[in-house]
């Protein structure tokens, strides 16, 4: 959305909440179009993810099947895909909370306003949408969670790897190395799997949230 890009600055500087959605509803940004903003900004998030573990994997079989050349140069390009890796894990991290942040308000706020609702039968029917958005919510954000978990299993063999390889940099560690390829390679592949399904649950919520 334009206008959340515009207004960014702007609200960093709004320290209390209440004021924050405020100023966003004042050009016509209400919290189901922040939670929707925020879910898409966590979807881009865990496409960069995808790519990025694919680039650390494909920077990893280069140092295994080493033939010749500056070893460390290849160090250095795998210490520099376990960074960025790192990145992009900490990007979803940071981006589910904030969808979560937004979410526990909308939904706070909707239940505070039904009481205030006099009609029996728009209450009702307007509990009822609620409750059901919150129970795709919460699919849609165990899924987000279980994708964010997935890709530590990884960092963790990177990890090992990048510093095992730091600490031998000789034939003999790219041979131990190789026999972790597999399961590397394995972990990659849950990896991007989990986090499209994430992405396809999200766009689910989303067209469900907008109808």
């Amino acid at each position: 959305m334009k206008k959340i890009v515009l207004f960014t600055l702007v609200l960093i500087l709004v320290g209390c909440e209440t004021a924050y959605y405020n100023a966003w509803e004042k050009v016509g940004v209400h919290k189901r179009d922040l939670l929707v903003d925020r879910i898409e900004d966590t979807q881009k998030a865990q496409g960069k993810t995808q790519e990025q573990f694919k680039d650390a994997l494909a920077q990893y079989r280069a140092v295994v099947y080493f033939n010749g050349g500056d070893l460390e140069k290849l160090y250095n390009k795998l210490n520099t895909e376990y960074k960025d890796s790192k990145k992009a894990a900490k990007a979803i991290a940071e981006n589910i909370r904030r969808v979560e942040d937004v979410a526990n308000d909308l939904f706070g706020e909707w239940e505070d306003e039904l009481v205030l609702i006099k009609n029996k039968n728009l209450r009702q029917d307007s509990a009822g949408k609620l409750h059901d958005t919150r129970f795709k919510y919460q699919q849609m954000i165990d899924s987000m969670r279980k994708a964010e978990k997935s890709v530590h299993p990884v960092l963790d063999s990177l990890q090992d790897q990048v510093i095992y390889l730091k600490h031998n940099l000789n034939a003999r560690a790219l041979s131990a190395l190789k026999g972790e390829l597999n399961i590397i390679n394995g972990d990659v592949n849950k990896l991007i799997l989990t986090m499209q399904k994430s992405i396809d649950e999200a766009n689910l919520f989303i067209e469900g949230i907008k109808s």
